[in-house]
């Protein structure tokens, strides 16, 4: 007759040599909340709440309104918050009136109007994203936009004021241009990496002095740039045939590069998802000792990058020049957008649609901060956009922060969790 054990409960029976041990990791419904809750989707957007936040306690700062309520704070301290909720409801509420949609405009294409600016603003910054996310993506840190724009504004801005060509034609052609300036001034950068092995942060730094200076030269040398009799260093107006079209209309200063920035966007999504090139970037950005074994050629991948990366940095000059500022420009036309862009590919974590959404919050708060501005009036200084960007940037640089603030799980806490006990028992 077997004898019957009784377990009291709670224990944990022991385990015989080589019987498989009882599951004790968390719930599978656990794990993917976990997954959730540490994915970069979800941490990009709590940096930005967090940004949003934190820029909230700064207007409320800098808000004359809400330090003389403070001054009797202790008397009255309801006055202190409505004037703290003002400050911040009203630059905020001033935000998306001129970013998205204004609802004191008497109908609705005239409300429209401040989406239109947004997307305008965005089409560079998603196209230069694209191009130092790709760079990214293979392990390169291209922060060589701005000389990459520069050069490419020249060469399309060249085409379009001084070529004389059909329509449609001289359009293509004049963007073909700025697409092959801002691949040579990229591709230098990856030839040198490869050759002889120079950093390529060091390499994009000084040839964005170098552009800056060499285009400042030949904005201020007739022959070269600068307008036919003008002292002024600046170029002459596109020719009409080589302006982007307008997408709706000359009441909004939408164009055509919206569209190819989305196309682009399209672009690099197959080119890492469906093309072996593709696939050789991500390998080579993973890991380039295990892709030389592998076979693929590391040095000629860098310099394939960086020609794509600053191809798409240059459709980001040839949207200013031949789309946003079209009677002329000078040597500001990049706007600051070649290091902008660095933020938008971090926000956008170098993947096509994140960086489509990140230019696009961008363009709002580019497009929004003078409305802010001219809507609360001296109380709110332009400045702060500048600093949401800086403060989303550091939320997204520093992810622990962020799950700290929000009480987040770890990412892989089970797993190391369970390479511990696993240790505990192959030593037991």
């Amino acid at each position: 007759m077997s004898e019957t054990s009784h377990t009291p409960p709670g224990t944990v029976q022991p385990v015989a040599p080589g019987e498989a041990k009882p599951d004790t990791t968390q719930p599978r419904s656990n794990k993917v909340l976990a997954e959730i809750l540490n994915s970069s989707i979800v941490i990009s957007i709590l940096a930005v709440v967090l940004a949003m936040v934190a820029g909230a306690i700064l207007i409320a700062l800098t808000d004359p309104k809400v330090h003389t309520a403070a001054g009797y704070f202790f008397a009255r301290p309801g006055d202190t918050i409505a004037a703290v909720w003002q400050s911040a409801t009203g630059a905020y509420g001033a935000l998306f009136q001129g970013s998205i949609y204004n609802f004191k405009r008497p109908d609705f294409l005239n409300g429209i109007r401040p989406l239109t600016e947004t997307l305008t603003f965005a089409t560079p910054l998603i196209l230069a994203g694209l191009g130092v996310g790709l760079a990214f993506r293979v392990g390169m840190f291209n922060i060589g936009g701005r000389g990459q724009m520069l050069i490419a504004a020249a060469c399309a801005g060249w085409v379009g004021f001084t070529l004389d060509l059909p329509p449609v034609v001289h359009l293509l052609v004049a963007i073909a241009a700025g697409i092959i300036g801002g691949a040579f001034w990229g591709g230098i950068v990856g030839v040198l990496k490869a050759r002889t092995g120079a950093h390529e942060v060091i390499i994009t730094i000084m040839l964005n002095y170098v552009a800056f200076y060499l285009i400042t030269f030949m904005l201020s040398t007739q022959g070269l740039l600068q307008a036919p009799g003008s002292n002024v260093p600046k170029s002459a107006g596109m020719a009409e045939n080589a302006v982007l079209p307008k997408l709706l209309g000359d009441r909004y200063n939408l164009h055509a590069g919206f569209l190819i920035a989305i196309l682009a966007v399209v672009f690099v999504w197959w080119l890492f998802s469906r093309s072996s090139i593709g696939f050789r970037f991500r390998a080579v950005g993973e890991n380039p000792n295990a892709a030389r074994v592998a076979g693929i050629d590391v040095k000629n991948t860098y310099v394939y990058a960086m020609l794509l990366s600053g191809g798409l940095i240059g459709l980001a000059g040839v949207s200013q020049v031949l789309g946003t500022v079209t009677s002329g420009f000078d040597n500001g036309i990049d706007a600051g957008i070649g290091f902008d862009a660095i933020t938008v590919a971090l926000l956008g974590r170098s993947r096509p649609g994140g960086i489509l959404i990140a230019g696009i919050l961008f363009g709002a708060l580019k497009a929004g901060g003078y409305s802010m501005q001219a809507t609360q009036g001296v109380n709110v200084p332009i400045d702060i956009v500048l600093v949401l960007q800086a403060l989303i940037v550091l939320f997204i640089a520093a992810p622990p922060l962020v799950r700290a603030i929000f009480f987040l799980p770890k990412p892989d806490g089970s797993t190391r969790r369970t390479r511990r006990s696993a240790k505990k028992e192959v030593s037991a």
